[in-house]
């Protein structure tokens, strides 16, 4: 007697690559970011721009995951483009890839909304992994781009607060520098992830800062950025 075939299975679905969209003037820059890119098994191009006006276009147009923003530009540039995304409310997180390492360009590029900082000359492989961990949630900045925001200036963050903070509010803030998402910082400081978001609510509140980008400049630039 034949066997009854039982149900089909359904096919297993295939991960979803992390759409990025390049927005730089210099085509070279674009193609050798392109060709390197198609290379990863978990990272799809789907868009080149040349100027901040162009780039605010095709993110609203192809819905990318990650938008890698050169800052200097003819036109409209990364920060106005920054700007505009966050104003328009596109999902795509943004790390900045560029050459210019002035404190001056770091910090109103972060302070509009970019998820992270890197040079043009940073390692190939590493950029690949910085795709990855702002896709993910988590907040990147080059060590040196770290440095430079060490040094005060009038247009800091406000200054004195975070003496306000309570130790456990401390430690989350430490992690959030370390570009731990909530889910992590529960996992290590063996809380809930609705303890963790509320600590996270009222570190922004008491710092009067906007988002966790923000959270983790303000860390690094006054030393709370390492567990006590």
């Amino acid at each position: 007697m034949a066997e009854t075939p039982g149900p089909a299975r359904a096919p297993v679905p295939a991960h979803t690559p992390i759409r990025v969209l390049v927005v730089d003037d210099h085509q070279v820059v674009r193609r050798g970011l392109r060709t390197f890119l198609e290379v990863q098994e978990d990272i799809e191009v789907v868009g080149e721009a040349a100027d901040g006006d162009e780039g605010v276009a095709r993110a609203e147009e192809l819905d990318p995951d990650v938008v890698l923003m050169d800052i200097r530009m003819p036109g409209s540039d990364g920060i106005a483009a920054l700007r505009t995304l966050r104003g328009r409310g596109v999902r795509a997180r943004v790390l900045v890839v560029t050459s210019f390492t002035e404190r001056r360009t770091v910090v109103p590029a972060l302070r509009e909304g970019a998820a992270g900082y890197v040079y043009k000359d940073v390692d190939p492989d590493a950029l690949a992994a910085g795709i990855r961990s702002v896709h993910a949630g988590h907040v990147l900045l080059q060590q040196e781009v770290a440095e430079a925001l060490l040094s005060p200036e009038r247009d800091d963050p406000p200054q004195g607060r975070g003496g306000t903070l309570t130790e456990r509010e401390r430690e989350v803030l430490a992690l959030i520098a370390g570009g731990r998402s909530n889910r992590e910082i529960a996992r290590a400081l063996v809380l809930s992830e609705k303890t963790v978001k509320t600590h996270v609510s009222n570190i922004l509140m008491k710092l009067d800062l906007a988002d966790r980008t923000q959270a983790a400049l303000w860390a690094v630039r006054h030393g709370a950025d390492r567990p006590r």
